[in-house]
């Protein structure tokens, strides 16, 4: 069920309380609601029967610590413990990204937690997911009861694999909260490993500071780059100032108004400059920034814009765009370009410019803009991986 607001930069990921009748499930919801703080929680909605058993399920939207550059809201559910509403539990289930399997501690309910842990294992591999591999976390409710079977004993009977477990008491919220945490934890995780969640953010070198803006980073790229090796011959003096973003052989400079005094210089120096013969390659700034599986696609970018093709430009930068944005994973267009941090709004002007018939100048240095936009982040969290 989870899903990425690009909008509002926000994680939306569903938990589901499991566990057999009477077990604290509704309780602990409803003990999280009491203890969140109001401007972090929604409104709880419960169905119950006269016997205060959940019919349907509890909902119950929390509002957690933003993770990285995104806020996470959990949506809470509980599912009814008892055997008759499997058809209700298995339709609560479907779309969870974790659950939390609520154990009732007293002897007398062993039986109902074994099938009720047999039930969740079936219903979760029905919506083709293996428990093992599931975000889970055990709770043992009701330790505030006499008589309450020893952990050791829960654990050897329910918790085989090892998670995350916690004893609890949802009457009086002992343990409630910090089962929260753990299975939000295991979720996040669980998300970040899917690539839905952004990675955590590269430390910042020791002694040094992050570049801020793209620009700074643009021009830290190109300098790693563009550095000549120990030895080379440095490049010849550049072009007067000016938008550049072609790699291939110069061309001739077109001649400026000057006085007639002025002595012009000698064409072999031209001639020089055009193809020097061991002196590093210079490189745009798309193509400086594009890795090697990019690279050929940033440089026909460029070359359309150097030769004023730019309708050739925006439809190289859109097919360049989109090949890089895969590297972010699964999903839709605004799905890549939101984990990698890429400019919404840059990315929806560029959709809608590259739709247009008549393509100028300034569309075309837009687009190469966002594609060097894309290059940067991909930098940024080390896509593509190095074979």
């Amino acid at each position: 069920m989870s899903s990425v607001n690009l909008m509002a930069r926000e994680v939306a990921a569903k938990i589901v309380f499991y566990g057999p009748g009477l077990s604290g499930k509704t309780t602990t919801l409803r003990k999280i609601y009491e203890t969140v703080r109001p401007a972090h929680r929604g409104e709880m909605m419960s169905i119950a029967t006269e016997g205060d058993r959940t019919l349907f399920f509890d909902f119950l939207p929390v509002k957690v610590e933003r993770v990285g550059d995104c806020s996470v809201r959990l949506a809470l559910y509980t599912v009814p413990g008892q055997v008759f509403y499997n058809a209700t539990r298995k339709l609560v289930l479907q779309g969870a990204d974790g659950v939390v399997f609520v154990a009732d501690s007293q002897p007398e309910a062993m039986d109902a937690n074994r099938e009720s842990l047999a039930n969740l294992e079936e219903n979760l591999f029905e919506h083709g997911i293996r428990i093992d591999r599931f975000p889970l976390v055990m709770q043992w409710n009701k330790r505030d009861l006499e008589g309450v079977l020893p952990v050791d004993e829960l654990r050897r009977e329910l918790n085989p694999r090892g998670v995350p477990e916690f004893e609890t008491a949802a009457a009086n919220g002992r343990g409630v909260l910090d089962t929260l945490k753990a299975i939000t934890r295991l979720v996040i995780k669980d998300l970040r490993t899917k690539r839905i969640v952004p990675p955590p953010r590269p430390a910042t070198p020791a002694g040094g500071q992050q570049p801020a803006g793209l620009e700074a980073q643009l021009t830290q790229h190109l300098q790693n780059r563009q550095q000549p090796n120990p030895g080379q011959q440095q490049p010849p003096p550049a072009q007067p100032p000016g938008l550049a973003f072609g790699g291939g052989p110069a061309q001739t400079p077109v001649p400026r108004v000057a006085p007639v005094t002025m002595v012009p210089q000698p064409r072999p120096e031209v001639a020089q400059v055009t193809a020097p013969p061991a002196g590093p390659k210079l490189l745009g700034a798309a193509s400086a920034l594009a890795s090697g599986d990019m690279f050929d696609h940033a440089r026909a970018a460029e070359a359309a814009f150097m030769s004023g093709d730019y309708a050739t430009c925006v439809t190289a930068c859109t097919d360049a765009i989109r090949r890089a944005l895969s590297f972010a994973g699964e999903g839709s267009l605004a799905q890549q370009a939101y984990l990698l941090r890429v400019d919404g709004a840059d990315l929806l002007r560029f959709q809608g410019m590259a739709t247009q018939q008549h393509i100028r100048v300034d569309d075309a240095a837009f687009a190469l803009y966002v594609l060097m936009q894309v290059f940067v982040r991909l930098n940024a969290v080390g896509l593509p991986n190095a074979e």
